[in-house]
């Protein structure tokens, strides 16, 4: 009986596959907007890049000069802060100070990822990742709860704004600051297949919004309109409730070894035309921090050797690592075809 299970671990290299997108005019467009800003497009296997190392590298970058883009952010919001003498606007400046620190938890968990295997541990730490990810979540939530809190307040109670130029300068200040970063977390996110990275950078995204609030909000206050400050903050944490729902789906799914089905459609279609193989029986796969694990069981031609089975089944990872972006380690078992297997 020949059943040959095969591991091998890898450098992967790029292997990126594209998508059609089509579009409907202008409507189509907008749409299309809207849902990247709420919804970003997550393909699991977007882009790629070449090893494990390589990516948590590009991680501890992202996240360092993002640190460093917020820090400048709050910053220049302390000297308007200053300048203006605004208590209100002193409380909004060290809560992005305070979510500037959220990218810490990343940090570390991309240098924890980096560690090798133990005998304890022996994926890997690249799950304290997916870890990180929560204590984002837990964050977004955060603002969004405070956002809507202090919304519903100011509708009741209504709060005068002071300073309303100030305010309006450090809201904007605070806006483009943090969507610089939420759009650069986000697209290393993808490029290194990052779930925790991503969700980072919608956190950034909805702290965004929070300073939008506060510029639509002293510009309706300049304009003669108070009361449409609690109003913006309302439909603010509608939207930051979008980011929310995008960001719990993408890290639970991956704690939950969710992966996109084109992938495991992309691992069977290459291992079912791979020479010498007469069926492919499963192909799991898993994500460990931001790269992938695949387990696949083949049939082939139970006269064959088990040298030849073992051939096989090395050809067929290597085939594998080609046809999936990302992928890290694979475990091939090979099968004599019409063995029942239980």
């Amino acid at each position: 009986m020949t059943h040959d299970p095969h591991q091998h671990a890898h450098t992967h290299h790029s292997h990126g596959h594209g998508h059609g997108h089509h579009d409907s005019g202008p409507v189509g467009k907008v749409k299309a907007a809207l849902r990247e800003v709420f919804a970003p497009h997550s393909h699991d296997a977007s882009d790629s890049i070449d090893d494990a190392l390589e990516s948590s590298a590009a991680g501890i970058r992202a996240v360092k000069i993002s640190l460093v883009a917020l820090g400048a952010t709050a910053m220049a919001q302390v000297i308007i802060v200053a300048i203006s003498g605004s208590v209100a606007l002193l409380a909004d400046t060290i809560h992005n100070f305070s979510d500037a620190l959220t990218a810490i938890p990343l940090w570390i968990a991309f240098v924890l990822g980096r560690r090798a295997a133990t005998r304890r541990y022996t994926y890997g730490f690249g799950r304290v990742e997916d870890l990180a990810g929560l204590f984002v979540i837990a964050m977004i939530a955060l603002s969004a709860a405070i956002a809507g809190y202090e919304s519903v307040r100011r509708l009741f109670n209504p709060v005068q704004i002071e300073h309303v130029g100030w305010v309006a300068a450090a809201g904007l200040i605070g806006f483009i600051g943090n969507e610089l970063v939420a759009v650069y977390r986000i697209r290393v996110g993808r490029r290194i297949g990052s779930a925790a990275l991503v969700a980072d950078g919608l956190h950034a995204r909805t702290d965004g919004f929070t300073s939008l609030a506060v510029l639509l909000g002293a510009s309706a206050v300049a304009l003669g309109f108070p009361l449409a400050d609690p109003i913006i903050g309302i439909l603010i944490t509608i939207a930051i409730l979008a980011v929310l729902r995008t960001a719990v789906r993408d890290v639970f799914r991956r704690l939950l070894d969710g992966v996109d089905p084109e992938l495991v459609d992309a691992a069977e279609t290459a291992l079912a035309t791979e020479p010498g193989v007469t069926a492919v029986r499963s192909v799991r796969m898993r994500w460990i921090g931001h790269r992938l694990h695949a387990d696949a069981e083949l049939d082939i031609d139970p006269s064959l050797s088990l040298v030849e089975a073992h051939q096989i089944a090395h050809d067929a990872e290597h085939t594998l690592t080609h046809a999936v972006p990302k992928l890290s380690t694979a475990l091939i078992h090979a099968y004599p075809a019409g063995l029942v297997h239980t």
